[in-house]
């Protein structure tokens, strides 16, 4: 029993994959909190799709496809924070734009060369084929976006809550913006390897929402937001494997069961307390 319970960890290919998922997913939860807190997680969404064009013209020019990504990946993220300082556009309708501008050029590039480019590693990843370098690649994205993180959470966190505060205690929202989008949109690439293009979204969103629903508390927010997208990716990653499942969306069911029962059980926030303070209301009411 332990012996079939361990047989993941004995193979070179499954290891990497579990505790790179787990880093990746660890990283993505760290900034699920932050676009809980300012209600951007669409940006997550339109990220995941930007990206699609870079990895078409990477694959299309033989380029390392996460190059791509993350060109194609910083464009979007620029051009968003652009839009946003230099037009009365409100942000949903910036990210819409974005989202369907760069999408719609990625399909364009994969029809036109419809046999260059692997649109199932696009969409699902593949974590279990990742290479040494690749492995060596995302390990780095993993950690210097973590240090970073660590060292400029609290920063972020005053920049996120009010950018004119920011301002009068010395801090640089602009700059702190593209540090983070920067960061964005590195693990957003980071874990298009693990779950592929359309399920992204879930990596950067599902965490946060969850950890959201569970604390009022943003330290705590993102602790819980990091602890439950590295388990969810480690877990999920090692079930599928007895699963004999796509990896990506093994990780995202365990992420959504998760976040469910949050919404049901939260102490604080869920479906059943909710319930429970409504009908004390009504109970108190003359």
């Amino acid at each position: 029993m332990i012996n079939s319970l361990l047989e993941p960890f004995t193979y070179g290919y499954m290891l990497n994959a579990i505790w790179v998922s787990a880093l990746v997913g660890g990283v993505c939860g760290f900034l699920s909190a932050y676009l809980m807190l300012k209600g951007w997680s669409l940006i997550g969404d339109a990220l995941s799709h930007a990206i699609v064009p870079g990895v078409a013209g990477a694959y299309m020019l033989g380029l390392p496809f996460s190059l791509g990504a993350f060109l194609s990946g910083g464009l979007a993220a620029g051009s968003m924070l652009f839009l946003n300082q230099k037009t009365r556009l409100k942000e949903d309708a910036i990210i819409g734009l974005i989202f369907t501008s760069f999408f719609g050029l990625g399909l364009f590039m994969v029809s036109l060369s419809p046999t260059s480019i692997n649109i199932q590693t696009i969409v699902l990843g593949n974590i279990l084929a990742i290479t040494t370098e690749d492995t060596i690649q995302l390990a780095l994205i993993g950690g210097i976006s973590l240090l970073v993180l660590a060292v400029k959470w609290r920063d972020f966190m005053v920049v996120f809550f009010d950018e004119n505060h920011a301002r009068t205690v010395g801090l640089k929202p602009e700059v702190l913006k593209v540090i983070f989008f920067t960061l964005l949109a590195a693990s957003t690439v980071a874990a298009l390897q693990t779950v592929g293009a359309f399920l992204v979204v879930a990596m950067v969103v599902t965490p946060g929402a969850t950890a959201y629903l569970l604390t009022d508390r943003f330290e705590r927010l993102i602790l819980m937001s990091l602890i439950i997208g590295a388990a969810t990716s480690f877990f999920g990653a090692y079930l599928s494997y007895f699963l004999d499942g796509a990896t990506g969306g093994v990780i995202v069911v365990l992420q959504t069961a998760i976040f469910l029962t949050a919404f049901v059980f939260a102490p604080k926030h869920g479906l059943l307390a909710s319930r429970a303070k409504a009908r004390k209301a009504l109970g108190e009411t003359p």
